[in-house]
């Protein structure tokens, strides 16, 4: 077959792009599924409590992921910056998880446990007044915001369904561990946890 042939018949050349692509994409994608190391858990990740869930969720839909990276990576930059650099097993039951390139904002990936719960809240409310450089929008309303309960254990349960190990009582519980607390508090239970169980592979 000549390359000209290829070139002058758009239905055949649309056919041998999609084969290509194919073929590339199961070469590179399916080993993945059978590598330990991006299927299985590290030592000491647990998944999500039920506040720490609803908070992930309040971190995504106020978008903090589009200037907010979850994966360092293995320059040494980084690594001096933020720690360990971020490992697939890290998150195994985060769908979707948040790894990104963008970095308007610090990476978060190692912020769990940095500061204290009245840091975050500060800093939720009104950036500059822990960061006076930041460029980062405030978020009052969180405070102000309850966490919606009915929901909760719905969302577990669809978890589980793609490998999240929460068991019945996680389940059962969820709606008394969320209720009555503000989108605040869920948003800053879930950037305390960030990144904490490489801690317990040093």
């Amino acid at each position: 077959m000549s390359h000209e042939k290829v070139e002058t018949n758009i239905g055949l050349m649309v056919i041998l792009i999609v084969l290509i692509i194919s073929v590339g994409g199961l070469v590179e994608i399916v080993p993945l599924f059978f590598l330990k190391s991006t299927t299985e858990p590290v030592a000491g990740l647990k998944p999500y409590t039920a506040l720490q869930l609803e908070g992930r969720d309040i971190y995504i839909r106020e978008g903090c992921y589009v200037c907010h990276s979850q994966m360092i990576r293995p320059f040494r930059a980084e690594t001096e910056r933020y720690g360990h650099y971020s490992v697939a097993g890290e998150f195994v039951y985060d769908h979707p998880f948040q790894w990104g390139s963008k970095r308007t904002g610090p990476d978060l990936h190692r912020v769990g446990g940095r500061y204290s719960d009245d840091w975050h809240r500060v800093h939720l409310m009104n950036p500059r007044d822990v960061v006076p450089e930041s460029n980062m929008p405030g978020f009052p309303w969180l405070a102000e915001n309850r966490v919606d309960e009915k929901l909760t254990a719905r969302k577990m349960k669809a978890l589980s369904l793609v490998g999240v190990p929460y068991t019945e009582a996680d389940m059962a519980g969820a709606a008394d561990a969320v209720k009555g607390k503000t989108e605040m508090d869920a948003l800053i239970n879930y950037l305390q946890v960030l990144g904490t169980s490489i801690k317990t592979r040093r």
